[in-house]
């Protein structure tokens, strides 16, 4: 059986809210902390470096550009993969994406995982004038076009010449070829029929974002359909959880970090004794707050059944739960980012156990 697959996923925006949204820790995004964690994942033996592909998300809508921090990621690490979680297909034509997909994967030696979506925040493209359609069956139509035209640019030699429903080349020419042959991994995320479909016919990946155990089954029963429609078996792709991560040597450690988050969501003032007036605003996150007081051991429900929250031994054991589904591959958001408290832990006390043999870079997660 390989080796199971971590991913650390960079977080590119900050996101502090009652919501614990992907990087609920990050009060403010600084671009140089960001790059800096990134460093130190591919130091800690991460197997691979994920950033999101939107233009406006998080405090302030402040967001860094996903390909621009993967061309700096490619020069700043030496191990990871590198890849884009969902990446918007209508923010870059695609004979463009092809021709900067074969360069990132050229100047990081061969490390790139291209991971295709269709795009669903319409905002984002309409407030920067870029191409949109509010038919979800057309933007999956667009993306098979998209994928089909890249795979041929990727893979033909001499010019590519392609008369679509939506995209048009003329004797285009892409040199250099992807270092990666016949080609980068294709991923495709989620379980909409029409991306199931694509990821059965064209894929070598395909990702969900963070769900149950039960639910899980059902989406890779929807995939299992569309590999047999396309005449594949669901055993030729890697699967993977893209999900969030809050893991401490203890129970009281986790309830501090959580408080913390908590508190930051709110303002970054101690929560009062009278907690009333909050849960009038927040009722849905009782749960959550009974567990920061101190008031029960038992976590929200979301965060125990979505997520990955505990210890060592706690989180270790959900993994292999998902592991025992398929899943071989985890791109993992760590809660308390930029604090490197919890990447570090994981690195070396749950990785690890994970790895039939010991990497090289065992050790260091002792850096500073």
């Amino acid at each position: 059986m390989p080796d199971v697959q971590f991913g650390f996923c960079l977080p590119i925006f900050a996101s502090p809210g009652i919501n614990l949204f992907r990087a609920p820790g990050y009060a403010e995004l600084d671009a140089l902390v960001t790059m800096e964690l990134g460093r130190l994942a591919d130091a800690l033996g991460y197997d691979s470096l994920w950033v999101a592909d939107h233009l406006m998300l998080g405090k302030d809508d402040a967001i860094l550009e996903g390909w621009t921090v993967l061309a700096a990621l490619a020069g700043a690490t030496s191990r990871a993969k590198l890849g884009m979680i969902h990446q918007a297909n209508y923010f870059r034509h695609p004979a463009l994406a092809a021709k900067m997909s074969a360069t990132l994967d050229q100047i990081s030696g061969g490390r790139l995982i291209h991971f295709l979506d269709c795009g669903y925040m319409r905002r984002e493209y309409v407030n920067y004038d870029l191409p949109w359609n509010d038919d979800l069956d057309r933007r999956i139509a667009d993306l098979i076009e998209a994928t089909e035209l890249i795979l041929a640019l990727w893979t033909t030699d001499g010019p590519v010449t392609h008369t679509g429903q939506t995209y048009h080349v003329d004797n285009a020419i892409l040199n250099p070829k992807p270092v990666q042959q016949p080609h980068p991994p294709l991923w495709f995320g989620e379980a909409t029929p029409g991306i199931l479909d694509a990821c059965a016919r064209y894929g070598q990946g395909w990702n969900t974002t963070p769900v149950s155990i039960p639910e899980l089954r059902t989406r890779l029963a929807a995939l299992d359909a569309a590999c047999e429609r396309a005449g594949r078996s669901r055993s030729e792709l890697e699967l993977s959880l893209e999900t969030q991560i809050l893991i401490a040597p203890d129970l009281d450690s986790l309830r501090e970090r959580l408080r913390w988050m908590v508190e930051l969501a709110t303002g970054g003032q101690p929560l009062p004794d009278d907690i009333q007036p909050f849960l009038d605003r927040y009722a849905e996150h009782a749960g959550l707050l009974r567990f920061v007081r101190g008031e029960t051991d038992e976590l929200p429900a979301k965060l125990a059944v979505d997520w990955l929250i505990g210890t060592p031994d706690q989180i270790a054991r959900r993994l292999r739960d998902y592991i025992a589904e398929g899943i071989s591959h985890f791109l993992l958001w760590f809660m308390d980012a930029p604090n490197t408290d919890g990447m570090r832990l994981f690195a070396s006390e749950v990785a690890p156990r994970f790895r039939q043999r010991q990497p090289a870079w065992a050790d260091a997660h002792t850096m500073s």
